[in-house]
């Protein structure tokens, strides 16, 4: 226990030593991960335009005028890939008719006998899925003919595909530079303090007992950036956000408090693991080297 109360004190004086560095390496953290939490961002709001794009994306299902409504929307929903069925009946089909028709409404009444048929709006989880549902429904015999858009639905699937291979890039790069980057800041703090761990690897200090403090550091500079940077990135995106409300009205953005919360404390976990990692490779290469028999 007198071990450990060491180390984590040894770990705070480093800091307090080495103020400059530790700030510099605060700052460094901040910047890299306010660059990641972006990232991280602007990936979540695409993929989230993508997600409505693709529950907009329906199949209307005719029936035949003999068919039973419920009998052709139980047999659709036990199709894979079927997310939700909208039953369609004739009047209802009728009322949005004279909906849509404005003025003109008084010409259905013309018509006489309601002649729209009763139909089914299905909606499918991914667009990659429309194509295959769309021709899994020709088996249902109580279905007349089937209307989607098939071309929309292959390009919206190419597009989600694109930016799911696109957000894992984006994230590894952005992971990988903080990494470098942290690993380089650490490197020169630990650098400044070679021969005081030349002299204590000669003395007989173990190899754990000199690093730890080392690894505490880096992991207090790397979570109190992390925790500056999605701050900062949290202030900025809320006061971002009602702006490009009104400058782009079409376009949903994320305001969930959970998911930003999430968000945050992920990239907070983030970048106290990846600093704490860089902490020990950056000391251990010196720990390796102060070892090594004269």
């Amino acid at each position: 226990m007198a071990r450990i109360k060491y180390i984590m004190r040894d770990g705070w004086r480093l800091i307090w030593r080495h103020f400059g560095m530790s700030l510099l390496t605060i700052f460094t953290a901040m910047a890299v991960f306010f660059v990641v939490g972006a990232t991280m961002l602007f990936i979540l709001n695409i993929r989230s335009v993508i997600g409505n794009m693709e529950n907009q994306l329906s199949i209307q299902a005719y029936l035949k005028p003999d068919a039973e409504l419920e009998k052709a929307a139980a047999a659709v929903r036990r199709i894979s890939g079927v997310e939700r069925v909208t039953m369609i009946t004739k009047e209802t089909a009728l009322e949005r008719l004279r909906a849509r028709l404005g003025n003109q409404a008084d010409a259905v009444t013309l018509l006489g006998e309601n002649p729209l048929p009763s139909s089914l709006e299905i909606h499918v989880s991914k667009a990659s899925q429309v194509s295959d549902v769309a021709g899994r429904l020709g088996s249902v015999a109580e279905i007349e003919d089937i209307v989607y858009a098939g071309h929309v639905a292959e390009k919206l699937s190419k597009l989600s595909s694109f930016v799911e291979k696109f957000s894992i890039i984006m994230l590894a790069v952005a992971l990988t530079a903080s990494g470098v980057v942290l690993f380089n800041t650490i490197r020169i703090s630990v650098y400044s303090r070679a021969e005081e761990i030349d002299v204590m690897m000669k003395v007989g200090a173990t190899s754990t007992y000199v690093a730890f403090p080392f690894v505490i550091q880096g992991f207090i500079l790397g979570f109190f950036g992390a925790l500056a940077a999605s701050t900062a990135l949290g202030y900025s995106y809320l006061s971002a956000l009602e702006r490009l409300r009104d400058m782009l009205p079409f376009i949903t953005f994320i305001d969930s408090k959970r998911v930003l919360a999430n968000l945050f404390i992920m990239l907070i976990c983030c970048g106290a693991v990846v600093s704490l990692i860089a902490s020990l490779i950056a000391v251990e290469k010196f720990i390796r080297k102060a070892s090594k028999p004269l």
